[in-house]
C-alpha cells in the first residue's frame, strides 16, 4: 500500500499548473490539517489496519508542502509510524522559496528521507516566464541544504519544451543540476492544460520530439539512467519507489483535498474544495474500475517505464501484434514481461496492441 498526502496551498500559482492548489486560503491551513488527519485516521482504519497491511511509501505533494510548518505534520507521522514498512521511502515535495534549512531539518527529523524540489529551471528569466516564485540561487541553496542535512534522496524537477528553449539553454539547466548533490532528476515536457494561465497560449510550448530524444540522451550520458518517460536516477536505489508503485498498479491511499485513492478496484476522490473538505473530509466520490480498464492502465503505465507488462495480460490477438512489434524492434520480451524500447512511443504502442 502507498500513501499520498495532498497539501493544496501555494505561495503563488505557476502559469502552467493545473493541480488542485490555492494561493488565497492560507487562513485555513490549521483547520485543513485537522481535517486531513480525520481522513487519514479513517483510511488507515478501513484499508490498512483492518487488512493488516503495511505502508511501503509515503509521498507528500501539492500544492506546496513546505508552506505548512513542520510541527503541523507531527501528528500525521505519529499516526502512520506503526504501519510503515521498515526503511519505507518517505518523500516530500518542496519549493526552494519556502523550504528553509530549518523546515527541511525538522521534516527530516520527523522521518522524511527524500525531498523533491520543484526547481523547473536555473534560468531566472525562464522562472519568471513560468510564474515561479523562486530564483536560481534559492534553488541551488535549497538543494545544498538538503544534502548537508543528509537526505537519502534529492530530486530536482526541470521543465522543457518551453518557448525559447534550445538544447544549449537546457544543457545549462541540466549541467547546473548535475553539479549539485542530486540523486534523481525529473524532466517534464511542458503541458498546456485548461484552467491555467498558459491555456489558449499555444505559442508558449515547443512540440519537438527530436528535442526530447536529445535531452534523454544527454541526461543518460551524465550517468542518470531513464527508468520512466520523465524520470532519471543516479542508480537503482535512487529510483522513486512511490512512483514505481503507481506504474506497478499498486493500491494507494489518497488523503487531502483533491487527492485520489485506489483500493479494491475503486478510485475514491475526496472533495477538491478546501472549505467543503474541511466540513466533511470523508465525503468521497467513488469510481468503479473494471477489469478492462485495469488491463489498459497496466499496459499504458508498464510501457512508460522499465516495469514492463506481464505477458499473461495479453490475449492471442494481442500477442500477434506484439510479435509484429518485436520484428520491428519496438519491444522485447524478457522473464515473461513485455518491455518497450522507446518510452516516447508508449501510448501509440499500447493503443496499437489494444485496438
Amino acid at each position: 500500500m502507498l500513501l499520498y498526502i495532498h497539501i493544496p496551498f501555494c505561495d503563488s500559482k505557476c502559469f502552467y499548473c493545473a493541480f488542485n492548489s490555492y494561493t488565497d486560503r492560507f487562513h485555513l491551513k490549521h483547520e485543513y490539517m485537522n481535517a486531513l488527519k480525520k481522513q487519514l485516521k479513517n483510511d488507515l482504519e478501513n484499508y490498512v489496519i483492518k487488512d493488516n497491511i503495511k505502508i511501503e511509501t509515503v509521498f507528500i505533494g501539492g500544492g506546496t508542502p513546505s508552506t505548512i510548518k513542520a510541527f503541523e505534520y507531527e501528528e500525521i507521522f505519529e499516526m502512520i509510524k506503526p504501519y510503515l514498512e521498515e526503511f519505507a521511502e518517505i518523500t516530500t515535495e518542496a519549493n526552494p522559496n519556502s523550504a528553509s534549512f530549518e523546515w527541511l531539518e525538522n521534516m527530516k527529523n520527523l522521518g522524511v528521507n527524500r525531498v523533491s524540489f520543484g526547481v523547473q529551471s536555473f534560468d531566472n528569466d525562464k522562472l519568471k516566464f513560468l510564474g515561479r516564485a523562486h530564483n536560481s540561487n534559492s534553488a541551488i541553496k535549497a538543494i545544498q541544504n538538503a544534502k548537508s542535512i543528509d537526505f537519502k534522496g534529492i530530486n530536482c524537477d526541470i521543465i522543457y519544451g518551453v518557448q525559447n528553449d534550445t538544447m544549449e539553454s537546457l544543457k545549462k539547466d541540466f549541467d547546473t543540476a548535475f553539479s549539485l548533490p542530486i540523486t534523481h532528476l525529473s524532466a517534464y515536457s511542458l503541458t498546456i492544460e485548461e484552467g491555467t494561465k498558459f491555456f489558449d497560449r499555444s505559442s508558449v510550448k515547443i512540440d519537438d520530439e527530436e528535442l526530447s530524444y536529445e535531452i534523454f540522451d544527454y541526461i543518460n550520458k551524465q550517468g542518470f539512467h531513464q527508468y520512466e518517460i520523465s524520470n532519471f536516477a543516479k542508480n537503482k536505489e535512487s529510483e522513486s519507489k512511490h512512483n514505481y508503485g503507481y506504474w506497478q498498479h499498486k493500491e494507494y491511499l489518497g488523503v487531502g483535498a483533491g487527492a485520489v485513492g485506489y483500493v479494491n478496484q475503486e478510485r475514491y476522490y475526496p472533495s477538491k474544495n478546501i472549505e467543503e473538505y474541511i466540513k466533511n473530509p470523508l465525503d468521497y466520490e467513488i469510481e468503479e474500475i473494471d477489469l478492462d480498464d485495469i488491463k489498459t492502465e497496466k499496459i499504458l503505465l508498464g510501457f512508460r517505464s522499465l516495469n514492463g507488462v506481464e505477458i499473461s495480460l495479453f490475449n492471442k490477438q494481442e500477442m500477434k501484434k506484439i510479435d509484429n512489434l518485436i520484428q520491428y524492434n519496438k519491444i522485447y520480451i524478457e522473464n515473461n514481461r513485455v518491455f518497450n524500447k522507446n518510452f516516447l512511443l508508449s501510448d501509440e504502442l499500447a493503443l496499437y496492441i489494444l485496438d
